[in-house]
């Protein structure tokens, strides 16, 4: 066996994979569970859309230490850490009985794919070669992405057949497993450090990201204008000092912002967190579409992204192939064009569309969104200096977690707030996803003046 076969750790890179899988699945299962769990616990839909958005904005803080977590702790340690946030979450949400005690298990389980999500990407980074990187990265993808293709079928299954509770005790043996398989597997393939975590940019910028999405919420309710002005000062004071902060030499060691300042990074950057956001909208919308407007059960809700995010799961070594040999043009604006084709369709016939045709329209969405998402990142990961590829990876991961939070979280205001007083209540969360859907396309069509290709590599 060759040397670099030899330091790939095959089974390390799986079982961190597998126990991500494990948090983004309990995630989409429960995006389907919300009609129900809004009848159980007697929420609004903008109230129980804070189950993702409170799992992915936890997921997003902790991911913005991950560049420190990578450079101070083991990898070993941190994998210990994925599995107990998982655990314990896990078994809080099991057994509430409240929703805040729900919402709060959520949070606690987020530190699963927090710790295990740039784990997984760090290791592949530290161990992979440079020419190979699509292929692996794309393997990684398609584990983790194996979660989004089960999570909602999976999740309206239970529902139909059992208590949502069942979602969270069947995955947690499973995550025991993982740890007696992994952890003896994990090795340290980079130096560590003891270096002192800058508490007040971490306090600023988890500031500023809280009450963006604290304001967003409040948008759906008008008579909290005041608040949401307050907060979005908040936002807006937290990130101006964070900057100011960040641009301190004692600050390097927590995130490197000065990355921004390569133009590989920013402008793969933008089109990555945009087609996040996107994806989440669209994850969000569609099933509690066709549960409230058009009657369908929990299960055929999570059905219709099944087939699409089965693909999208699948094609992932394929498309970190095609970055590999063919460089980032093809599988960016090959992506693009369907990803675009997908969201205009569903703004203008959503009304119309049958489970059936849903189901395919959602088949072209996801698979064009990730054949260009999943390779923005890879191609510029690639061209980076190993000495910033971990900051470049927590700022990559924080910005995932953070639209993907922004996305569920203005669907959900959109779809619940829009309101004409001659309309009844279909009526109104029909034209709420359309204006949600229009945002889609035209962020889209905005992403090919950003898209990172023209360096002459492709």
């Amino acid at each position: 066996m060759s040397v670099e076969k030899e330091r790939i750790p095959i089974v390390a890179i799986i079982a961190i994979a597998l126990l991500t899988f494990l948090g983004v699945l309990t995630e989409t299962s429960m995006n389907v569970a919300f009609p129900t769990l809004m009848h159980q616990f007697h929420v609004s839909l903008a109230a129980v859309q804070w189950l993702t958005t409170g799992y992915l904005l936890a997921n997003s803080i902790l991911m913005l230490a991950s560049a420190f977590f990578n450079k101070r702790f083991k990898a070993r340690y941190l994998f210990f850490a994925a599995a107990f946030f998982f655990g314990v979450g896990d078994c809080i949400c099991a057994t509430a009985t409240q929703f805040p005690v729900l919402l709060f298990g959520r949070i606690i389980q987020a530190g699963g794919v927090g710790f295990s999500g740039p784990l997984l990407t760090n290791l592949i980074l530290a161990t992979v070669p440079s020419h190979r990187l699509g292929t692996y990265l794309g393997f990684a993808n398609l584990i983790i992405l194996v979660g989004p293709a089960l999570g909602p079928s999976f999740g309206g299954l239970i529902v139909n057949v059992a208590s949502w509770r069942l979602i969270f005790w069947s995955t947690l043996p499973l995550a025991i497993i993982l740890v007696v398989i992994g952890a003896p597997n994990i090795k340290q393939y980079a130096k560590t450090a003891k270096y002192a975590f800058n508490w007040l940019q971490f306090s600023l910028l988890s500031t500023a990201l809280v009450s963006v999405m604290v304001v967003i919420s409040l948008l759906a309710v008008p008579t909290q204008w005041l608040a949401s002005l307050l907060l979005f000062l908040v936002a807006v004071m937290s990130a101006g000092a964070f900057i100011v902060v960040a641009q301190k030499p004692t600050s390097k060691h927590f995130l490197n912002v000065n990355i921004f300042r390569q133009p590989i990074f920013l402008l793969s950057f933008i089109p990555y967190v945009f087609m996040q956001f996107s994806n989440l909208s669209m994850n969000f919308l569609l099933p509690n579409f066709v549960q409230i407007v058009g009657q369908a059960s929990p299960f055929i809700g999570g059905l219709i992204l099944l087939p699409g995010s089965i693909i999208n799961g699948l094609g992932q070594p394929v498309y970190g192939w095609l970055l590999d040999q063919y460089g980032g043009k093809l599988p960016l604006y090959v992506g693009n064009t369907c990803f675009l084709l997908a969201a205009t369709t569903l703004m203008i016939w959503i009304p119309t569309l049958s489970i059936s045709l849903n189901l395919l329209v959602y088949l072209l969405f996801s698979s064009g969104r990730s054949l260009a998402f999943s390779n923005t990142m890879t191609f510029s990961l690639k061209r980076l200096s190993p000495q910033v590829q971990a900051d470049a990876n927590a700022v990559y991961s924080t910005g995932q977690q953070v639209m993907g939070a922004a996305g569920t979280n203005v669907t959900a205001v959109l779809m619940s707030s829009v309101h004409f007083n001659l309309s009844g209540v279909h009526t109104n969360l029909i034209i709420g996803s359309r204006i949600m859907l229009g945002l889609i396309v035209v962020r889209g069509k905005s992403l090919k003046a950003t898209f990172p290709f023209n360096d002459g590599c492709s």
